[in-house]
């Protein structure tokens, strides 16, 4: 039983590293590939526990990541807090909802969302000229935020992908302030989901632990990859965005065959 209990605390360090490196190395989406990698490397059997676990793990990354981007100047703190405000209240309803689906059919729900967040991969992010601040930017903001929390919130994840463009149609800020900014929002929203999933008993923890330790490993040595793999950044996102698919196909299949 105890080696059992190491190799699986071994192989929550080696997937939250595989996040935490492929955070640093390409940027949002990542942190999609927890709860798969959760369920079918590391071994959970509750989908519900896998997002619970996984909403903690990305809450706490987020935050991490969060620092540098502050000290670059990089945040809006106002849209931050006003985006944010609403969006832990998306995030408390989407997360209550997601606990009272049946886990197969979250699961699917959940894979057809990676596809969709390989296909934003693929297509990039595109930046535009700084319009900030745009008129009634806060109403925009709140109404975007309840929005993004609730998605984020259901399924367990940052939701980066639909955060960073979220603020930048909502208050016309540019897109390296959409990122740094969007953490804050990634942080907040996972931290609330992964409240209401600890609420019910469905957080492992250790496991979150170990998780987020492999993590901060995994993110050093991405950063450290990142800048020798720049020219290749369009390749790695290919890489990155195929692999995403193939997860997705593989948890619509034992979704479907139950």
């Amino acid at each position: 039983m105890n080696h059992l209990l190491t190799l699986q605390a071994l192989l929550a360090v080696g997937c939250g590293s595989a996040v935490g490196f492929s955070l640093a190395l390409i940027g949002g989406g990542g942190s999609i590939l927890a709860v798969p990698l959760l369920l079918y490397v590391v071994g959970v059997r509750d989908p519900h526990l896998a997002i619970g676990t996984s909403a903690l793990a990305v809450s706490f990354n987020a935050f991490a990541n969060l620092i540098p981007h502050a000290r670059a100047g990089h945040v809006r703190w106002k849209p931050a807090f006003a985006f944010a405000a609403t969006g832990v209240l998306g995030a408390f309803i989407g997360s209550s909802l997601g606990k009272a689906i049946d886990g197969r059919h979250l699961l699917a729900l959940f894979a057809l969302l990676m596809i969709v967040v390989a296909v934003l991969m693929l297509r990039g992010r595109r930046s535009g000229p700084d319009r900030y601040p745009l008129p009634r930017m806060y109403p925009r903001l709140a109404a975007v935020g309840i929005g993004a929390g609730g998605l984020a919130g259901f399924f367990g994840i940052g939701g980066g992908f639909l955060i960073v463009p979220g603020l930048m149609f909502a208050s016309g800020m540019e897109i390296i302030h959409a990122i740094g900014t969007s953490l804050f929002a990634v942080g907040a929203f996972g931290l609330t989901a992964a409240a209401n999933y600890a609420i019910s008993g469905l957080v492992d923890w250790p496991m979150a632990a170990e998780f987020i330790g492999g993590g901060i490993v995994g993110g050093w040595l991405g950063a450290l990859g990142a800048r020798r793999l720049a020219k290749t950044r369009g390749a790695l996102h290919l890489v990155f965005a195929l692999a995403i698919i193939a997860v997705a196909i593989l948890m619509l299949v034992k979704s479907l065959r139950g």
